[in-house]
């Protein structure tokens, strides 16, 4: 009887060693996976205009995203952007749009428009890798994604307009 105790024993106790160095190894084999760092493309000129005054409250350079690849993909994987420029996501229709942080790994302001390109409202200072939602909470056909603390600086309302041409490529 003691001979079969040990036995099992010693046949357990080399089952965990040798589960745990496979466990082990395979955590240690993982792979990486490196991503390039897309750079900025400029793809037109945005200007945001106060509502009260029709005056100029700042010119951005932007690149657009106006298909699937593009507003699946936003600013990810980009480590900064510049405060004179943006990302404005064109919609084929206005309604009520959601967006989310993940793989961006820097804050945002996102500037929610409707089909008239003026502002309906904002999510400031969108933290970096968060998935959580941040949705328009009105009908938005355009999404402006800028540096966060740019809708403070700016002093942008609910209201403000843009207007936007593309570049001639």
């Amino acid at each position: 009887m003691t001979f079969k105790i040990k036995h099992t024993f010693s046949f357990v106790l080399a089952l965990s060693i040798i589960t745990t160095s496979v466990i082990t190894s395979c955590k240690d084999d993982k792979k990486v996976i490196k991503t390039t760092e897309v750079s900025f493309k400029k793809e037109g000129e945005l200007t945001l205009y106060k509502l009260a005054t029709d005056s100029i409250i700042t010119k951005l350079d932007i690149e657009i995203a106006d298909n699937e690849y593009d507003t699946q993909t936003g600013l990810m994987y980009r480590n900064s952007m510049k405060e004179d420029r943006g990302m404005l996501f064109v919609f084929p229709d206005s309604q009520p749009r959601s967006f989310y942080m993940k793989n961006t790994k820097f804050a945002l302001d996102l500037i929610y428009l409707d089909a008239n390109k003026n502002i309906v409202s904002f999510q400031e200072n969108a933290e970096p890798m968060n998935e959580s939602s941040l949705p328009s909470n009105a009908p938005a056909q355009y999404v402006l994604e800028v540096n966060a603390g740019l809708v403070n600086k700016w002093g942008l309302q609910v209201g403000d307009k843009m207007e936007f041409s593309a570049s001639n490529q």
